[in-house]
Order: structure tokens, then C-alpha cells, then sequence
């Protein structure tokens, strides 16, 4: 088989550079493993609910999105800006007072919020909007201590919010893409697509035309010029694209380099009716799992975002654990009922468990220099193979479509002339 330019991987990066390379009027090839598009990012229906693989929301700001994908067409719908935090035996709300002011005053009434916390969100926000943050080295916790946050605020908020974005509770993640999502996250809306987050890789593939997608062909062998296929046949290219995870492009590589990764746990119920009653994600701001308090990190009610995620007359809830716990799932299950029944009552022993997610290669882990972080995975020469994915760029989806977009323009540039 003879192709211009072969993609292996049918993920976000993949579709972004073959969506790319079509547009600048080259012809390119994306080989997949799997029967379908999008890689990490999928959704599966079950009993009438739309469950993603994973707790995933698309932020309406990123500025990929913006590029690529028509959210009106795919029936977006945003969650509230801002945050529920149970802390003290209660709920507390927390609002982006430049969105809502009256309400983001009444965020300082919060037992964990100090006023002067208050003005070094302003200055914050205003750095973040700016987005011209030096990579100096810093990690997230770093920073927040350096701006002078309370420890309070820190550990109720900032830890729950952004350790469930990062899917590091440690807020080790380098301060530079701290900034950044808080940017986005000021600029806009974390969003659901009526179809789930699925819709997000059919997007690109529809663009596409339907011969350039081949799946069901897992590559064996990735060298300048040529893929081999596992069911040995050979792919002669003028460029080939690795846009696979981080270990599988390590693997086609022969690099040494073990990728780091995150993990996650979601588990879904279904309901008669949603516990929360507004589009919000609510927060454990008591501690979390490392306090005894029980495993879980944030909840929301999907459907109360996005009404087509749960059959009518039905709730469904999303509940997110940070990495991967050993117990089995009816045990986690028990013990996510037993701290969510001190928040919503006994009520919670209605809700029937649709699945659980345990994902642990969610996200690439962004570290640091100090941490070992070395900005992604080492490219070879351009000439020989190139590589996309958030493993190269940033560990989410503006990173994946990103770092596709950017890689489709290098290689029309390395194939010279048209």
C-alpha cells in the first residue's frame, strides 16, 4: 500500500493532524488499532445513559476547540462556572465574582476563604488571563503558596478543583499549565456535547474523507518511510506520524524512556432524580481519602448539564476518585456510598451503579525539572518520524488537537513543494 503520509492512531492527535493535512491538500492515512475513533476519549450507552470512559468535559475556551469544532452543532451544554464545596457539614458555594458578582461576594462567607485570599484571586486571574507565564520550574503548589493563598483555601478548593482537573492531588503539576487551565477556566465553560464526549473525535473524522480511515490495523514496525502492519503488510509513506499514547509511541520508537502516567476512577449511578439540581461540580473540601474522609474527590450530576446523558425521567451521577485504588469495585463502591450519604442522606442507597471506570493511563503525567519532567516525549529528527499527542504537548484535549494541527504543518513543510 502506498500512501503520502501515514498517521498511526485514530485519537484526537490523530484526526487533528489528518484533518490539518487535508485542508493543506495532502493526502494522508490514519491506521488504528481499535474498530473506532478517539482513543481515550469515548463514550459507551448503557441502559440509556451516555457514560464517557472516564469523567471528561470540553472547555468551550480552548482555543482548539474554537478552531476545530462547531459546539453549537454538537448541542453543547455548560456546566455552572464555579464550584459547591462541602466543608464544615455543609455546602459552600464558590463563583468567579467577574461572571456573578453578587454571588462571588457571597463566596467569602466560605469558613475556608479569607478576604485576602480574595484579592490575590484578582491577581491571579489577571495573570492567568495574560497567559505569558515563564516556565520558571515551579509547581502549582509553589506558586499558590507564593502568591500567599491560605492554607485553608489551598486545601479546599484549590487541591479538589484542579488535583481532579490535573488528576493530581499533590498539585505538582509545573505552575506554566496551572495559568494556563486557569485561563481557560476563566475565559469559559466546561461543556458536554449532546452525544457525550464522543462526539469530539466524530467531528474530526467526519472531515475527513471516509477512505483515509483504516481500523483494525495495528502497526507492528514504524520506520522512516514504511509502516508494518500486524497482519504483515507493508505501508510505503513519505512521512509517518506516531499520534499514539505515550507508551506505544516509546514502544514503534525503540526509546527507553518509560512514560509517567495518571490515573483515575469514575463511578456512575443512575437515579430517579439528581441530588445537586443545578449544573455544578461539588467538591470534597474536607480532605479527602488521605484524611480518612472517604474516596471522593468531586461529583456532578451530568445530566443536570447535559439532559441527554441520562433517560428521561432519570439522573445521572458521575463520581470521581483520584487514581486507581486497589479495593475491588463493590467495596468502593460501599465506601463512596458511605460518604456521600453524610452529603445527601440516605437516599443515596437508591442509586443503582451503572459501571466503574478504572483508567490508569488517563492523562501523561506533566512534570516538572525538578520532578524529572523533560516536556514530553523526545522527537526524532522530523525527517524521519514525526510525533503528536498530549504527551508531547499538554496532557489534555487543547494539547492533543494542538500538537496534531502543529505536527500536520511541520510535515507539509518537511515534504517540500506541493
Amino acid at each position: 500500500m502506498q500512501v503520502e503520509v501515514a498517521i498511526v492512531g485514530a485519537g484526537l492527535a490523530g484526526l487533528s493532524c489528518a484533518r490539518r493535512l487535508t485542508e493543506l491538500g495532502v493526502s494522508c492515512a490514519v491506521f488504528e488499532a481499535a474498530n473506532r475513533v478517539g482513543g481515550r476519549v469515548a463514550t459507551d450507552e448503557v441502559d440509556g445513559f451516555l457514560l464517557d470512559r472516564g469523567f471528561q468535559v470540553l472547555l468551550d475556551s480552548y482555543p482548539e476547540a474554537k478552531r476545530a469544532l462547531d459546539l453549537t452543532a454538537m448541542g453543547c451544554r455548560a456546566f455552572a462556572p464555579g464550584a459547591l464545596v462541602r466543608h464544615s457539614g455543609r455546602f459552600w458555594r464558590i463563583v468567579d465574582p467577574w461572571r456573578a458578582p453578587m454571588r462571588g461576594l457571597a463566596t467569602l462567607r466560605a469558613p475556608f476563604v479569607s478576604l485576602r485570599d480574595g484579592t490575590r484571586m484578582a491577581s491571579l486571574r489577571g495573570r492567568a488571563l495574560k497567559q505569558s507565564a515563564k516556565r520558571d520550574g515551579r509547581s502549582t503548589e509553589e506558586l499558590l503558596r507564593d502568591i500567599g493563598f491560605s492554607a485553608s483555601l489551598r486545601e479546599s478548593f484549590f487541591r479538589p478543583f484542579f488535583g481532579g482537573v490535573t488528576l493530581d492531588a499533590t498539585l505538582a503539576t509545573p505552575a506554566w499549565y496551572f495559568l494556563a487551565l486557569f485561563g481557560w477556566f476563566a475565559r469559559g465553560n466546561a461543556v458536554l456535547p449532546a452525544r457525550g464526549m464522543r462526539a469530539i473525535p466524530e467531528a474530526l473524522a467526519a472531515a475527513l474523507p471516509g477512505s483515509s480511515l483504516h481500523f483494525t490495523e495495528a502497526v507492528e514496525v514504524a520506520a522512516p518511510g514504511s509502516l508494518m502492519l500486524a497482519r504483515g503488510r507493508r505501508v510505503s509513506c513519505r512521512a509517518v506520524v506516531l499520534a499514539t499514547d505515550a507508551a506505544s509511541a516509546a514502544r514503534l520508537l525503540g526509546s527507553r524512556e518509560e512514560p509517567k502516567w495518571l490515573g483515575t476512577t469514575t463511578l456512575y449511578y443512575g437515579a430517579e432524580r439528581s441530588p445537586v439540581g443545578e449544573p455544578i461540580l461539588v467538591l470534597d473540601g474536607e480532605g479527602g481519602a488521605d484524611r480518612g474522609r472517604g474516596p471522593v474527590n468531586h461529583l456532578c450530576v451530568l445530566s443536570d448539564a447535559q439532559p441527554t446523558y441520562a433517560p428521561p425521567g432519570s439522573a445521572l451521577i458521575s463520581v470521581s476518585v483520584l487514581g486507581v485504588p486497589p479495593a475491588p469495585d463493590s467495596a468502593l463502591d460501599a465506601d463512596v456510598r458511605a460518604q456521600l450519604r453524610g452529603w445527601y442522606g440516605s437516599v443515596v442507597g437508591n442509586w443503582k451503579l451503572l459501571r466503574v471506570d478504572r483508567i490508569e493511563r488517563a492523562l501523561p503525567r506533566l512534570c516538572t525539572p525538578a520532578q524529572g519532567g523533560s516536556g514530553g516525549l523526545q522527537r526524532p529528527d522530523p525527517k524521519d518520524i514525526f510525533v503528536c499527542g498530549d504527551h508531547v504537548a499538554t496532557p489534555s484535549i487543547q494539547g492533543a488537537l494542538e500538537s496534531g494541527r502543529l505536527t500536520a504543518e511541520r510535515v507539509r513543510i518537511a515534504l517540500g513543494p506541493a
